[in-house]
C-alpha cells in the first residue's frame, strides 16, 4: 500500500498540470461573454482595448489560449513537450503499479488496458459535452469505417505493450519498443512499398544489437515480455503508415477540426474494439477485477490515473509532433525514452546493470541515428 501512496500527491498536481495543458489547446474564450462584457462598457473592456495592441507579439494555440513568446521561445511549444514528457513518465509508474499490485501478467492485463482507453473516452466525451471547450467532428460514416485500420491497429498496440509491462520491467519494455524503427523499416519496404535508404538499414544494426546487449543479463527477462513488446511495435508501425494514407483521405482533416479530435475518435473506437478481446481473454475474470477494484486502492487509484495520463500525454505529444520538425520530434523521442527508462527504473526499483545500460545507450543511440541519418546525408 506504500507504494502507492508514496506517488499519490505527486501524481495528483502532475495530473492536474496535464489536464491544464491538454485543455489549453482546446479552450476557446465563450462567445457570449466577450458580446456582454463588449456591450457592458466595464472596466474589462477597457483592458482588453489596451491590451489589442501588443497581440502581434503572441503566438496562439489552436483554438484558443494565448501564451507570450519570451525572448523568440514558443512557450506553448515548451510547455507540450515538458507535460508530453511529465504525463508519460507518470503513466508509465502508474501503469506499472496497477499491473503488479493486482497480479501482473497473472492478473488482468488485458482488462486494465482495455479501460484505460475507457478512461480516455469518458474524458474526450465530455471535452466536446463542455460548453466552449471543444467542437465534436463533423465526420462521415465513411470516414469513421477509414479510420478502422488506425484505431485497431493502436488499440493492440496499446493492449501489447501494456501486457509487456506486466510481464517485466518497466525499463525493459522500454527499451525493447525503441526498436520500433526496425519494424517500421521492414514495413515500409516490404508491404507498403515505400523503400528506405541503404544508411537507414545500416542504422537498425546497433538498434537490434542494443536490444539484444540489454537483454543479455535482464533480472526481469520474460520471453512473453519480449514477444508482447515487440508486437506492440508492429501494430505501432502498422498504425504510423494507416495513419498517413487516412491523412491523405480527402475534407478528412476539416471534417476532423483538430488533432485533438482525431485522437479522441481513434481512442474511443480503439475501446470499442478492445471490449471482444477483454471479453475473450479475462471476460471470466470480470468479478474477480470487480473485487479487486474495491478492495485495493492502490489498483484503483493507479488504474483510473494511468488511464487519464495515457490520454493526456497522448494527446500532448499529437500536439507537439503538428508543431516541430522530423528532426525535433526524433531529439524528443529519444530524450523522452531515456527519462522514462531511468527515471521509472530509478523509483520501481527494477535494475540497471551496466550492460543493460550501455545496451540501451547502443540502441536509442541507432534510434536517434535512424532518424536523422537521410537528413545528415543530404546536407553533405
Amino acid at each position: 500500500r506504500s507504494e502507492g501512496c508514496s506517488t499519490r500527491a505527486p501524481m495528483k498536481f502532475a495530473f492536474a498540470a496535464l489536464a491544464l495543458a491538454a485543455s489549453a489547446s482546446a479552450l476557446t474564450p465563450p462567445k457570449s461573454a466577450v458580446a456582454s462584457a463588449t456591450r457592458g462598457g466595464s472596466l474589462e473592456v477597457g483592458a482588453l482595448k489596451a491590451a489589442a495592441a501588443p497581440i502581434k507579439e503572441v503566438s496562439a494555440l489552436p483554438r484558443g489560449g494565448v501564451i507570450a513568446n519570451f525572448v523568440g521561445v514558443d512557450v506553448a511549444l515548451l510547455s507540450y513537450f515538458f507535460f508530453w514528457y511529465l504525463g508519460n513518465y507518470y503513466y508509465n509508474i502508474t501503469n506499472k503499479l496497477a499491473l503488479k499490485n493486482s497480479g501482473g501478467a497473472q492478473g488482468f492485463p488485458m482488462t486494465i488496458a482495455s479501460l484505460q482507453l475507457g478512461v480516455g473516452v469518458i474524458y474526450a466525451l465530455f471535452a466536446w459535452a463542455a460548453p466552449d471547450m471543444r467542437s465534436a467532428p463533423s465526420i462521415t460514416f465513411d470516414d469513421v469505417k477509414a479510420m478502422v485500420p488506425v484505431a485497431f491497429c493502436a488499440m493492440m498496440a496499446h493492449c501489447a505493450s501494456v501486457f509487456a509491462m506486466s510481464a517485466g520491467a518497466v525499463s525493459f519494455g522500454q527499451i525493447v519498443k525503441a526498436a520500433e524503427p526496425a519494424f517500421a523499416a521492414v514495413l515500409s519496404q516490404f508491404v507498403y512499398g515505400k523503400p528506405i535508404s541503404k544508411a537507414k538499414w545500416l542504422c537498425l544494426i546497433p538498434v537490434i544489437g542494443g536490444v539484444i546487449i540489454a537483454s543479455l543479463k535482464e533480472l526481469d527477462f520474460a520471453v512473453s515480455a519480449l514477444i508482447a513488446a515487440c508486437s506492440a511495435n508492429l501494430f505501432a508501425a502498422f498504425k504510423g503508415n494507416e495513419n498517413k494514407k487516412l491523412m491523405e483521405t480527402k475534407g478528412l482533416k476539416d471534417r476532423l477540426g483538430t488533432v485533438g479530435n482525431q485522437f479522441a475518435v481513434t481512442q474511443i473506437m480503439a475501446f470499442i474494439m478492445s471490449l471482444p478481446l477483454l471479453y475473450l481473454t479475462e471476460g471470466s475474470k470480470w468479478g474477480e477485477f470487480r473485487e479487486t477494484l474495491s478492495t485495493n486502492s492502490v489498483v484503483k487509484n493507479n488504474f483510473l490515473y494511468s488511464g487519464l495520463f495515457f490520454y493526456g500525454y497522448n494527446e500532448l505529444a499529437t500536439m507537439t509532433i503538428k508543431k516541430t520538425s522530423a528532426v525535433t520530434q526524433s531529439v524528443a523521442n529519444t530524450a523522452k525514452r531515456v527519462i522514462v527508462i531511468v527515471g521509472v527504473a530509478i523509483v520501481m526499483g527494477e535494475s540497471l546493470n551496466p550492460l543493460k545500460l550501455a545496451g540501451c545507450a547502443i540502441g536509442i543511440g541507432g534510434v536517434f541515428l535512424y532518424s536523422v541519418i537521410d537528413q545528415l546525408l543530404a546536407k553533405k
